[in-house]
């Protein structure tokens, strides 16, 4: 029994060896190398970590909730909020807080929309690529699906899949990062605006007029745009749907700026043929090299010098070179125009 359970074990390991690979693309997005169409974007500018808000008004309450995203890399302690976990190898996460007419509120819920939770031990973080141009021949940019949330619903009794629907749209003159700087304002505005009576007094006024300035140009001026978020159907679950206006998505951006960013252009982000070169060259010297010394050491008990393969031509390399050098000064010597050897007599 004991060699079929090593032989389990073996086999257990070698396939966790080889999803490996699938786990890490369930995690990570290139960024960088978004492929549609074989046409490719850089939107590795927009990576980090962005928040946007949406506000919802009903007759007895009304919804704050807060979307925290992170479309190039999982979101780490952000996703975690006021003691509540939405799963750190996230990419998308909500937060949704219900403010009552009456004053109470109910605790804040987690919403993990996207990406591949760890902790859970299943799931995937399916990604979908297309041309807005499939879709709307008269708009240019990409959409970008990303799956793998899970969204318990309480009334319900039941889990619901989840996930976010982003459309890149082309506008050369944004860079996709306007507005998104002054999250964390425009929360406290909302939630301050929340909780304010329908009748404003004397300390409401300097907050109306705050947002009068910043609330309202918000949609217009943010290049990070909420447009819905809720249940489709039993399959589909809940959807996050986002636009994202920036130069990144515009099909001819590299083409007219190849010394911006490092996704698409030939030199940047991406290592070379000849650096790949040096690097194949120096882990098969050093392969060699350490196993050539095991080999000496195991079949002959070298020491030192010796346990190196082929030591005494890597001793007599100094030498070598030094005499090849030597040859190749005097050869230059020899054709600058005086004639060596013997004179005619």
């Amino acid at each position: 029994m004991r060699p079929q359970t090593q032989h389990t074990t073996l086999a257990s390991l070698a396939s966790t060896l080889l999803l490996l690979p699938s786990l890490t693309h369930a995690i990570s997005l290139d960024c960088a190398n978004i492929i549609a169409d074989k046409i490719k974007f850089d939107l590795s500018p927009l990576g980090g970590v962005h928040e946007i808000t949406d506000f919802q008004e009903f007759d007895d309450f009304s919804t704050n909730t807060t979307y925290v995203l992170n479309i190039c890399n999982t979101l780490k302690g952000a996703a975690t909020r006021e003691g509540v976990k939405c799963g750190t190898s996230r990419n998308i996460c909500g937060f949704e807080h219900i403010l009552y007419s009456d004053g109470r509120s109910d605790p804040l819920k987690a919403l993990p929309i996207a990406g591949y939770e760890n902790s859970l031990g299943g799931g995937s973080k399916d990604v979908e690529i297309n041309l807005l141009k499939s879709l709307d021949p008269e708009t240019e940019g990409v959409r970008i699906k990303i799956s793998g949330g899970t969204i318990t619903e309480p009334e319900l009794k039941k889990k619901y899949p989840a996930s976010a629907i982003i459309d890149f749209q082309c506008y050369p003159d944004r860079t996709g990062l306007e507005g998104l700087k002054n999250d964390d304002d425009l929360d406290q505005a909302i939630e301050s605006k929340s909780r304010r009576d329908d009748a404003d007094d004397d300390d409401d006024k300097p907050k109306d007029g705050d947002n009068e300035g910043d609330d309202k140009p918000e949609p217009k001026t943010s290049s990070l745009t909420f447009q819905s978020f809720g249940l489709v159907d039993d399959k589909e679950g809940f959807v996050l749907r986002l636009d994202w206006k920036t130069q990144y998505a515009c099909e001819d951006y590299k083409r007219e700026n190849p010394g911006s960013g490092g996704g698409n252009g030939s030199g940047g982000g991406h290592w070379g043929f000849f650096t790949w070169l040096i690097i194949i060259l120096f882990l098969c010297t050093a392969a060699y090299l350490i196993f050539g010394s095991w080999l000496n050491y195991n079949r002959y008990g070298a020491r030192g010098w010796d346990l190196l393969p082929h030591a005494d031509t890597i001793r007599d390399v100094p030498y070598l070179f030094n005499d090849w050098l030597r040859r190749v000064i005097n050869t230059l010597q020899g054709s600058g125009g005086s004639r060596g050897g013997y004179a005619a007599v």
